[in-house]
This record gives structure tokens, sequence and C-alpha cells, in this order.
């Protein structure tokens, strides 16, 4: 009987040392969920082998939304240049600060006496920051004064653009390119991108290439002594046409002295030539012609004095609207636009870019968001100076998803072999049309960012930053990623604590 109860007993207190352990085990688990795996998935790593680049120059963040503990997350505190990732902020901030509705309004003022269609003074045009104010809408704005009752302008054509306090910026200082429009600067009255459309058509028949120019400016020269390549494949077009781009902020000249292969078909580019103040000059002028109007001055800056008379205006279209063409396309301008403004919205004009950091930071402090790494130039990606850690813009996306807004900027974000930047990506794989990512690329870094709806139907979080010199390998590691995570059901590795 004594041995049964010292057996027993020793029974109980077993009973009690497995408890205990049980016990720590999960309290161990409960301090833990927050230590995601950090061993990336097979297919992954082999992909970033293959491509050069050491596991230590990335970042990978990847999250379940509703999970408590990320998938994966290795190297995510790494602080990394994300290129045009950072758009995200950017747009995420405009969409809640600004509202999805919001719009930019672009006037024109009478300084002056307006009287039987002839304006005796200055026409006045006011900017507020439009990112999309096109040739189109432009065109509008004048169609609307001509409707109202003005021909001739006896005086300037004055441009109110304090709403940014931009000067100084140098389109070369990034990469030596100031002709290309990534490159152009910001401005309170942008007017088409300051952009000049070429496009290039093969006349087999007449043995040339035609090269049409839209709009046409007084100031711009073009000239064609381009040879047609009857035989040659397309390839690398752009660089076969040979330019020899020479000019100014009052007058530009573009040169074409190569050749254009026939077997491209029709082709277009664009050029970012001229200041903002001529581009604007030479727009309207030509526009006004046509609608019959005159201008007797010359184009200077200055501001819409309280006595003048407001005559018409034109909206941009809704900030919902704008988003998609800035995270689509990756507008670097648009969205240098949108980070301008929402430093005037916030902070008041002038806008600087100083201010809409502040701006930015504050309505991340507002949400609980702490990135302390973070590095702010322009909100566009195009910098060498701009940071954060893929765990902190994952972070922003999982915020974001919980938005009020996140239809919105869900909906902007290109579709994974559908549209935007993404377009010509996973056409045929299984994750093709169930990602939305956005794209990052600079000279030595890589980036996508965004959503996965996964095999299961789980909405996944994603970020993925590479800053190496051998980034441009990075494609197939990035494809690797995104075809894991859609059909992780089936992997063993790194599935998610709840």
């Amino acid at each position: 009987m004594t041995s049964l109860i010292r057996s027993g007993g020793a029974a109980v207190r077993a009973g009690r040392l497995r408890g205990g352990l049980l016990a720590a085990l999960a309290l161990l688990a409960a301090v833990l969920p927050l230590q995601a795996p950090a061993k990336l998935p097979e297919p992954v790593a082999r992909a970033l082998s293959q491509a050069g680049i050491p596991e230590s120059a990335a970042g990978f963040y990847v999250h379940e939304i509703g999970s408590e503990r990320p998938l994966l997350a290795a190297g995510a505190d790494r602080v990394l240049n994300p290129a045009s990732t950072i758009k995200l902020l950017t747009t995420y901030a405009g969409l809640e600060l600004l509202g999805p509705a919001y719009k930019w309004a672009t006037a024109a003022y009478a300084a002056g006496t307006l009287k039987d269609e002839v304006l005796s003074g200055d026409l006045v045009l006011r900017g507020n920051g439009d990112p999309k104010l096109t040739v189109e809408n432009f065109w509008l704005l004048l169609r609307d004064l001509r409707a109202r009752g003005l021909r001739d302008i006896r005086g300037d054509l004055v441009l109110d653009r304090g709403y940014f306090a931009v000067e100084g910026y140098d389109p070369s200082r990034f990469d030596d390119q100031p002709t290309r429009p990534y490159n152009t600067g910001p401005s309170a009255l942008l007017v088409n991108f300051k952009a000049v459309r070429l496009q290039f058509i093969p006349d087999t028949d007449a043995r040339s290439v035609r090269i049409v120019t839209l709009p046409v400016l007084p100031q711009v020269q073009v000239v064609n002594q381009l040879a047609l390549d009857a035989n040659g494949a397309c390839g690398d077009w752009v660089g076969k046409l040979r330019l020899d781009a020479q000019g100014n902020s009052t007058a530009a000249r573009l040169a074409f002295n190569g050749v254009f292969p026939a077997s491209c078909g029709e082709r277009t580019r664009n050029f970012s030539v001229l200041g903002h103040a001529q581009y604007v000059l030479g727009l309207f002028r030509e526009l006004w012609r046509e609608l019959g109007g005159t201008l007797a001055g010359t184009v200077r800056d200055g501001a819409a004095a309280p006595e003048a008379r407001p005559l018409a205006s034109v909206e941009s279209p809704a900030l919902a609207e704008v988003v998609r063409d800035i995270n689509k396309f990756s507008n670097n301008l648009m969205a240098r636009q949108l980070f301008l403004t929402l430093g005037a919205a916030g902070a008041g004009a002038p806008a600087t870019y100083d201010k809409s950091g502040r701006v930015l930071r504050q309505w991340l402090a507002g949400k609980g968001l702490s990135f302390p790494e973070l590095v702010l130039e322009n909100g566009s990606g195009l910098s060498r100076r701009e940071r954060i850690s893929a765990r902190n813009l994952g972070q922003l996306l999982l915020a974001a998803f919980k938005s009020a807004v996140m239809p919105e900027l869900v909906a902007s974000l290109p579709l994974a072999a559908v549209d935007g930047t993404m377009r010509k990506r996973l056409s045929g794989a299984a994750v093709a049309g169930q990602a939305h990512i956005k794209t990052g690329s600079l000279a030595g870094v890589r980036a996508i960012a965004g959503y996965v709806l996964d095999a299961q139907g789980r909405r996944v979080v994603v970020v993925f930053i590479i800053n190496h010199a051998n980034a441009g390998n990075a494609q197939p590691v990035q494809d690797a990623l995104l075809g894991w995570i859609y059909r992780r059901a089936d992997d063993t590795c790194c599935r998610p604590g709840r």
C-alpha cells in the first residue's frame, strides 16, 4: 500500500512537472509569435543564389492579413532604398488626408479691363499643383475663356506658381538624362507633364521615317535625319536613334541621326524640354491661336491680385483616379506633385519637401505607426536617399488594408500579368491576375510590395527589397516569391501562427 501511495505521489509530481512544462511552453509560444521564420522558402533561396545576390542585401516581409505573426521576415529590419514602392506611402497618405474625391483646380483671372473681347491687361493662370493637367484639359480651360468673351490679350501671360516653393531644380542631377520625362521637376502649374511626344512612323514605300510632334511648340526644333532600316530587327530601337539634344529653358533642338527599323512599326517616345514657363507659353500661344485669340505680350511669373477678376477654371480628375496613374505606371512626376500637395494642404503653402515629410510623419504617428528609419526626399522613389525597412513598409500595407480607402489603394496597384508595370510579368503563371503589386526599380535597386490573393482565398501582404549591384537579376526571385505565396498551402515551410 505504501509503495502504491509513493508511486501515486510520484505520478502526481510527474504530472505537475509536465503541466509546468506545458505552461512554460505555452508562455514561450505567447512570447514568440512576433518572431517570424527567417528561413527563405527553398525556391526563393535558389533563385536568389542563381541571381548572384546575397541574402544580406535583401529584405523580405510576408504577412497574411489577420495573422498574428508574419509568414516570413528575413532581413526585414534592414534599412533599404525602396525605389518606387515608397509611392505606396505617398498615395495611401494622399487618399486618407485629402480624400479619394479630392480635385485640383487651375484658374484663370483677368488683371485688367475686359471689354468687347479685349483684355487690356494680363491674363493670370493660377496653379494648385494639378498632377494631370493634360493638353486636353488645358484646351478646355482656354475654350471656356473664349466662350466667356475673351479673344485678344493686350498684356502678358502671368503664371501664379506660388503654391509650390520649388526652384532651381536640375533635371540632370539624378542620372544625367535631363530630357527624360521622369526627371521633370514639379510645378504648381504643371501643364501636360511638360512633355513633347514624338511619334516615329516608318514609310516603306518612301523608304523614310516621319516624325510627328505633339504638341507643336515654336521653341522646339526637331531635326529628322533618320534612315529607314528595311530589314533590321527592332531590338533597342531607342539606342539606334542617335539623339543629339541641345537647348535650355527657352529653346530646344532634338536632332536624330541614326536609323529606325521598319520592323518596329510605329513607336512613340516622350521628351521633357524647355522650362515650365516657356512650355506653358508655347502651348498657350498655339492653342489660343487655334481658338481665334491673340496674345500681345510674353510670359512671366506673378500672382493674381485680390482685385483680379475670376474668368474660368478647370478641375483635375479625382484623386482616386490620379493614384491609379501614379501606381499603375509608376509616374514619378505625379507622385511628386501629390507629395508636395500634402505639404501645402497640411502645413500651408508654399509647399516644400520638408513640410510634406513632416505631414506624413505626423499622419503615421496618428495611426500608431513608428518608422524611425524612414527617410523621405520627394515621395516618388526617384531618389538615392529615401529609405525604409521591408517590415515597416509591410506594416503600412497591413494598416492600409483596414482603412476605408483600402479599395482605392489596392485597385491602383498593377495587377500581375494584366496591367501597369506588371502587365508583362507572370503571364501563364498560377499567380497571374491574383497579385496587386507595386514595383520599384533603380540602378542597384529592385523592389515589390503589395497584396497577393493565394490559392486558398487568403490575402497576403508581401514586401521584397534588394539593394545590390546585381539587383537587375532579381525578377526571377520576385516571381518565385509571389509563386510561393500563392501556392504555400502545399509548402511545409513558414506556415503562419494565429
